[in-house]
């Protein structure tokens, strides 16, 4: 250790000395105002250098919240929930993005238990600091809207898109997703949401779910003047017919709902018409969203097409097996096929798309989730009407320009940032 601190006072002293004589050098050609400016450009360009480590190079520690044992709001392994904060700055202080993590779900005994020995279903092995990128990013090259707001990542470890509220005692597992989504924003509230001007609840895939459901209860808790607004990002999972001409993903949502008691806390004008399995599914559920919503999504979801479209059970031939994986591989009659989900999807938003608040960005590439990742979001972002997707949400959520963008089907679409 003394070492080391002689090895730094050396260090010191001799900056001190190449100090010492730029100063006299500087003094000699151009007098005391020329130290001056040369001391302020050098302390400026310091300054912008650690702008840019910190946009580039920003982990965001983990907050566990443990007051919230004490609600009942725990992850399925009793553990409490987590979240991650980048606290905003300038004219961002009052604002937030409330990022809701995605990560599938889990319906039966073997596949809750396998997610508690992960971040899915245990604080203890979520990750103690994260990179915000996308639409969380820090970096205003990045994300330019947002990135000077409160950023904040609510992590999943519920496995239900934060909506069960049960306790399986047989299984010994704790399935809180809407206590844990109650706690976290509570709290959120309490150290300085509560005087919010603007909110955006943004979430990927089960998040992106996640973020429908929760976007009326949100807009309850804020103030009537803050402007609250949600982004749904790969979350509109459609009640499909698969391959075998099944459901195989309504099958596994009655089995998600009915395990973790999520019908409660379905929004009502759902479930005032419709079967619990059914208010699951956001097609079912936009159109009496009350609070405006953005949904972005590609129309060849490749999540769907592998566990929706073509799973394994469904396909037992393995004649999808090459296709899902490769959409250059697949056949005239599989293409058509997936034109068919596409179209659904299509059919699924022209009521949503009438109401003048909401936003669409739905294009033709084979993706899933485009918001949180840099590439996808801004930095050479997938292009509808001339406008990337970063811009498209921007403009919607300011209220700068309508934005109702619905591609052509693929492959006419060559901005695609294409995953299989």
């Amino acid at each position: 250790m003394a070492t080391m601190e002689r090895i730094g006072i050396t260090k010191l002293r001799h900056h001190h000395l190449l100090l010492v004589v730029l100063l006299l050098v500087v003094a000699a050609a151009g007098g005391v105002g020329s130290v001056q400016a040369a001391e302020e450009d050098e302390m400026s360009g310091r300054r912008r250098r650690s702008r840019r480590r910190r946009a580039a190079d920003v982990m965001v520690p983990i907050t566990i919240l443990n007051s919230a044992v004490d609600k009942g709001a725990v992850c399925m392994d009793g553990t409490p929930p987590a979240y991650h904060l980048d606290p905003g700055s300038g004219g961002g202080n009052r604002s937030w993005v409330v990022n809701l993590e995605g990560g599938g779900w889990c319906n039966n005994a073997r596949t809750c238990r396998f997610r508690t020995a992960s971040r899915h279903g245990s604080s203890d092995h979520m990750e103690r600091r994260i990179a915000f990128t996308g639409i969380m990013s820090s970096a205003a090259a990045d994300n330019p809207d947002f990135h000077s707001w409160n950023r904040v990542k609510i992590r999943y470890c519920d496995s239900g898109s934060f909506a069960g509220d049960a306790f399986d005692e047989g299984l010994k597992l704790q399935f809180r997703g809407q206590r844990i989504w109650g706690a976290v924003i509570q709290h959120l509230l309490d150290v300085g949401m509560a005087s919010a001007e603007h909110v955006l609840l943004t979430g990927c895939s089960a998040g992106g779910l996640a973020a429908i459901l929760h976007c009326d209860q949100l807009r309850a808790l804020l103030p009537a003047a803050a402007t609250v607004k949600c982004l749904s990002d790969g979350g509109l999972f459609l009640d499909a017919v698969d391959v075998a001409g099944g459901r195989s993903l309504r099958s596994y949502y009655g089995d998600v709902v009915g395990l973790q008691a999520v019908a409660p806390n379905l929004p009502e004008t759902c479930t005032d018409h419709l079967d619990a399995t059914s208010c699951f599914f956001p097609q079912n559920i936009i159109d009496g969203i009350k609070t405006p919503i953005f949904l972005l999504n590609a129309a060849y979801d490749v999540w769907q097409i592998e566990q929706s479209l073509a799973p394994n059970a469904a396909d037992t031939s393995g004649t999808w097996r090459v296709c899902k994986f490769n959409r250059s591989a697949c056949n005239a009659s599989q293409l058509q096929f997936l034109q068919g989900f596409r179209d659904q999807m299509v059919a699924a938003v022209r009521v949503f798309s009438e109401s003048r608040s909401n936003g669409l960005f739905i294009n033709s590439c084979f993706a899933h989730c485009q918001s949180e990742l840099t590439a996808t979001w801004n930095g050479g972002s997938p292009a509808l009407q001339n406008k990337g997707i970063a811009k498209s949400v921007g403009d919607w959520y300011f209220g700068r320009a309508e934005v109702k963008a619905i591609d052509c089907p693929y492959p006419c679409d060559k901005t695609c940032h294409n995953i299989i």
